[in-house]
């Protein structure tokens, strides 16, 4: 989920940062008084951790994004805000953005503590997948396959009042679980035989971010920054200070190589790309308790060389 403590931290940090370089103004909505609560319930020797690597990201966004501190005038301000789950539903997987409304500019960071973690997607009998993550309508088949199954499981859970474990289920995995991963595989090879670039690039801008971003993770006494710069619009320079490294546009994928399961695993398929993306789609279900939709857990296994990664070593002195 959202590591709210991590982006609350960052976000202060860009304040504190930039508020003696340029006018900040901070926008107060409801998810920012949700981080708040957050963080001000962790101890404080975990405060002072988040503190210090939101320090460090921070001081390193603003030397890869000279837009961050530099403005063209008093009343050139940059806003920081923070996005509610809602925009995640969209493939808009920022926390945190930072804007300047009169350069027309933004950045976004989304603040994780796992590397490989993308979206947590979910299948149902009202989910057309296909539609929400590609933007290409999944078939009549697909849903005549998975509708009874779902429709199945929703009964169980109607006749228990919702108290029914999975556990009870005897082998869920094999009746319940393999052919509604096999119906997702069958059905994303449909969906690309139809419109091959459309859905390839779509699925990773969808579960990876379609809007650009940094992504930092927090680590053991380290911080890592990964720039998604897939549309181009992060690293610019302002006027003529450059930023001090280049963070090269990343390529979506154009060609799905091939959509199977994985070795050894009835649950988990991977899908493998051109320009080196490489995704894995574990089927699983949410909560203890039956009921009548499952979630992927979607990794990232590759992903291109020209994906700009760095790692900030962080000394406590």
């Amino acid at each position: 989920g959202l590591n709210l403590k991590g982006f609350q931290k960052q976000y202060f940090s860009f304040e504190e940062k930039l508020k003696d370089k340029t006018n900040v103004e901070v926008i107060k909505n409801f998810a920012f008084e949700i981080a708040k609560g957050c963080f001000e319930n962790v101890s404080s020797i975990e405060q002072s951790e988040y503190s210090l690597s939101a320090s460090f990201a921070v001081n390193f966004l603003m030397d890869i994004e000279p837009r961050l501190s530099n403005d063209i005038g008093k009343t050139d301000i940059l806003q920081l805000e923070i996005l509610s789950d809602d925009y995640g539903k969209s493939g808009d997987v920022r926390d945190v953005l930072a804007i300047r409304l009169l350069q027309k500019w933004e950045i976004g960071v989304s603040a994780k503590n796992n590397h490989h973690a993308v979206k947590h997607s979910r299948l149902s009998a009202n989910i057309d997948f296909g539609e929400k993550w590609l933007g290409v309508k999944t078939s009549k088949e697909y849903f005549d396959t998975v509708t009874p199954i779902f429709n199945n499981l929703e009964k169980i859970r109607k006749e228990s009042g919702a108290k029914k474990k999975w556990s009870k289920l005897g082998d869920y995995h094999s009746t319940i679980y393999v052919p509604i991963l096999k119906a997702f595989i069958k059905e994303l090879k449909n969906l690309y035989k139809k419109d091959s670039t459309k859905v390839a690039s779509n699925l990773v801008a969808y579960l990876v971010g379609n809007k650009d971003f940094y992504k930092v993770i927090k680590g053991k006494n380290c911080v890592e920054i990964h720039a998604y710069n897939i549309n181009g619009t992060l690293n610019l320079p302002f006027k003529e200070i450059l930023p001090k490294y280049k963070t090269p546009k990343v390529p979506l994928p154009t060609e799905i190589v091939d959509i199977d399961l994985k070795t050894d695993s009835e649950t988990t398929a991977i899908v493998t790309m051109n320009n080196d993306w490489t995704l894995s789609f574990r089927i699983h279900n949410a909560s203890s308790r039956v009921e009548s939709s499952l979630k992927f857990d979607i990794n990232l296994l590759k992903s291109p060389k020209k994906l700009f990664k760095n790692t900030l070593n962080i000394s406590h002195d």
